[in-house]
């Protein structure tokens, strides 16, 4: 995005969690430190099942005593769900806010222009700890949104530039459900974008997920599938030789597979034409890899 443009995300959700014990029971779920953050400063972080699977991510803001999580916003109850589970005698309240929060994309540049205006600040305004170039995210209260755009002289453009941009650096934000217990957490590259904390003690599925870290046994990540011809399907098989090499996880509108990155070598088929179901595709290289 360029600089004073900003992307609407209205397809983001938000659950309130609050209560004198809610900081340590994300802390004994999540995947991610919740010292970690502060005023303006969020964290990335994610749920997994007891074996390491991925299930959900988000990130986490705090507001006064109480921390706000965004996600998609058609995970939002199967995430309260998620949780009540772990909740069990918690003194904790869980909350779809979704109707009092809105989330918005900028660039960083952007977030700096705002920051030296002497106009009323939004809610939250952070950079995006993901990875620098996603830019920044800006939370609001609902009735503010046109005051956001109106009193920092903002352009709204299409939120598919984002996605897109999001898209070309190899970072999944849509239809993340098709993942949901299909792959371990860590394949999804959440080490690689800050959303786990290796040093912060337990979490749910904290023991494989460190075994696949610390043993060097991560064999397979999620990255961006590319089309060249024909039409690309969910759990189409992409092949390499004639030998499989990755599947598609998720087809639209952005497609993602779940690749292998040992035996072959990744560099041996990165960014060449490969066949798949009955398409031809090229496999992004995000440039952290």
């Amino acid at each position: 995005m360029e600089i004073n443009e900003i992307a609407a995300l209205d397809d983001r959700g938000f659950i309130e969690i609050s209560g004198e014990e809610t900081k340590d029971f994300l802390q004994n779920i999540v995947t991610n430190d919740l010292n970690k953050i502060k005023e303006n400063f969020t964290i990335f972080s994610s749920i997994f099942t007891p074996q390491g699977k991925y299930l959900y991510e988000f990130f986490i803001y705090k507001i006064k005593d109480k921390y706000l999580l965004e996600c998609e916003k058609e995970i939002v109850l199967d995430v309260i769900k998620t949780l009540n589970v772990y909740k069990l005698r918690s003194k904790i309240d869980l909350i779809d806010v979704g109707k009092q929060y809105f989330s918005f994309a900028v660039s960083s540049e952007t977030l700096k222009e705002i920051n030296k205006k002497q106009n009323k600040k939004p809610l939250i305004m952070c950079a995006d700890p993901r990875n620098q170039n996603l830019g920044a995210k800006i939370i609001s209260n609902i009735e503010n949104v046109d005051n956001i755009i109106k009193n920092f002289d903002l352009k709204k453009i299409d939120k598919h530039r984002y996605y897109e941009k999001s898209f070309l650096l190899g970072i999944p934000q849509l239809n993340l459900n098709k993942l949901k217990d299909k792959i371990f957490g860590i394949e999804n590259n959440l080490d690689e974008l800050g959303g786990i904390d290796f040093k912060k003690g337990c979490y749910i599925g904290q023991e494989n997920t460190s075994r696949i870290k610390l043993r060097n046994k991560l064999r397979k990540r999620i990255l961006p599938i590319q089309k060249i011809s024909g039409e690309i399907k969910e759990n189409d098989v992409i092949k390499y030789h004639n030998n499989e090499i990755g599947k598609i996880m998720i087809d639209k509108p952005y497609s993602f597979g779940l690749i292998k990155i040992a035996d072959p070598k990744f560099n041996e088929f990165i960014n060449i034409a490969l066949d798949c179901g009955e398409s031809k595709i090229k496999i992004l290289k995000p440039e952290w890899i």
